[in-house]
């Protein structure tokens, strides 16, 4: 089992910035990837932002050279640094951790709100 549990959101203008962080505990040892997803009202959850362990990050096409993910494994945190909110971005973000197994894990969510 991995818990995860998400902080940081907020509502912001819009072209302001955030910094998301989600706290991973339990059996972390067995976590291959960290990310973040979102979904806005209405929408399907999708992917943000993915780091591997050991392996490149990737970025879906909306955020990238706005937001930037990263982690701190002696915390056991990752993070999601959004730049540059657009109206657009305006949805919950949730944590993710994917195990060596194939076991997904999700964090509570946490609703961010660009203000145009």
């Amino acid at each position: 089992q991995v818990q995860l549990v998400e902080s940081g959101g907020g509502l912001v203008q819009a072209g302001g910035s955030l910094r998301l962080s989600c706290a991973a505990s339990g059996n972390i040892f067995s976590v291959n990837v960290m990310g973040w997803y979102r979904q806005a009202p209405g929408k399907q959850r999708v992917l943000v932002a993915a780091s591997p362990t050991g392996g490149y990050t990737n970025y879906a096409d909306s955020v990238k050279g706005r937001f930037t993910i990263s982690r701190d494994n002696a915390k056991n945190t990752v993070y999601l640094q959004m730049n540059s909110l657009k109206a657009e971005d305006t949805a919950v973000y949730y944590c993710h951790a994917l195990t060596v197994r194939g076991y997904n894990y999700w964090g509570q969510g946490t609703q961010v709100t660009v203000s145009s």
